[in-house]
């Protein structure tokens, strides 16, 4: 097994479940016919990218899924991988090319040991102490290994999806019906601290599983995700341990860090048009692909060429998802080619 070329993508299914079953509190359930739109749509996007690899987001229920696979006949190129899709709760899931998937995938749910975010001492003297205890992921991290060639390393590929921006629900807490009228005019400002909160923790739990792999090794990395926040965010912030980009010929590369495929792409084009999401007519990019220094142009230790990156994101310019079964999410696609950097 030696490819040349190889291409990963990351797909947001918005809430893929069997018509007529539940899903998220106030969410209508899929009627046949909208079921059968959404199956048809999703197919087509996945013949268009005819990706190695794509990570999955919203996906209820494997079974959807598969029927997708079985109604645009790619059951025969793609493996489903989504185990613990029983239609209770969102998950990550994967498609990967048959006979790609070494080992068994993971799925993370807790967050790591070392993940503690506590100060009690801080430096500076003006500064409270801080505890957040966020015990886990709110949608479980997918981990597999993916071979693409006999003479690398295997990839180690995560699939996330971190808490979105929506403000977390606090008229149901106990502190607040005590007292409802010294916060009722805070829910959204309440809400949506609680919101980062859980996305900066999730992105600093997937940091520390990202690290405890990746430092003092040579294992190529990929991060496929919707993460719910922008390339210059806080998250991808940490996320990525913000790697130095353009620091000369073939002298770069970051043990631990995470290049951003938008970040790339920008260094290749003269017009920045990357957008996946739409709200309230702000066009942002929440849906990403991340790469460890095997796959940077200018990395010392480059095995892998970027070679380019495309978005689907046309069907955003009309709301009505439902009506014509498209996500609310662009699709994203980014290719290599094999181009080890060359001892002198």
């Amino acid at each position: 097994m030696n490819r040349d070329r190889f291409s990963v993508a990351t797909f947001n299914l918005y809430n893929l479940q069997l018509p007529g079953t539940p899903m998220n509190p106030g969410q209508k359930v899929w009627t046949a016919e909208e079921y059968a739109r959404k199956l048809t749509w999703i197919g087509a996007q996945l013949k268009s990218l005819d990706a190695d690899v794509i990570g999955l987001q919203e996906l209820w229920h494997r079974d959807a899924m598969a029927d997708v696979l079985s109604a645009s006949g790619l059951d025969q190129t793609y493996e489903l991988i989504a185990s613990p899709a029983d239609g209770s709760r969102i998950i990550c899931a994967a498609l990967v090319r048959h006979g790609r998937r070494v080992g068994d995938p993971v799925w993370v749910d807790r967050f790591p040991d070392a993940m503690r975010l506590q100060s009690t001492t801080p430096m500076d003297p003006q500064s409270p102490g801080i505890y957040v205890n966020v015990p886990r992921f709110s949608r479980p991290v997918l981990r597999m290994s993916i071979a693409l060639r006999d003479d690398h390393p295997s990839v180690e590929v995560f699939v996330t999806h971190f808490k979105s921006k929506l403000p977390i629900r606090i008229d149901t807490e106990v502190w607040y019906m005590q007292d409802p009228a010294k916060y009722k005019a805070h829910t959204t400002a309440l809400g949506s601290a609680l919101a980062t909160i859980q996305r900066t923790a999730e992105a600093t739990a997937l940091r520390v599983l990202l690290t405890e792999v990746m430092k003092g090794t040579v294992t190529p990395v990929i991060v496929l995700g919707d993460v719910n926040d922008g390339q210059h965010s806080n998250t991808l912030n940490i996320l990525t341990a913000q790697p130095r980009y353009l620091v000369g010929e073939f002298s770069g590369g970051a043990d631990i860090g995470l290049y951003t495929a938008q970040t790339l792409q920008e260094y290749r084009d003269t017009r920045d048009v990357y957008y996946t999401h739409v709200h309230q007519d702000l066009r942002e990019s929440l849906d990403h692909v991340l790469v460890s220094e095997q796959f940077y142009d200018h990395s010392k230790r480059r095995l892998w060429l970027f070679d380019g990156l495309t978005i689907n994101n046309d069907h955003l310019n009309n709301e009505e998802h439902r009506l014509h079964g498209t996500g609310d999410h662009g699709v994203v696609m980014v290719s290599f080619v094999h181009k080890p950097l060359k001892e002198n």
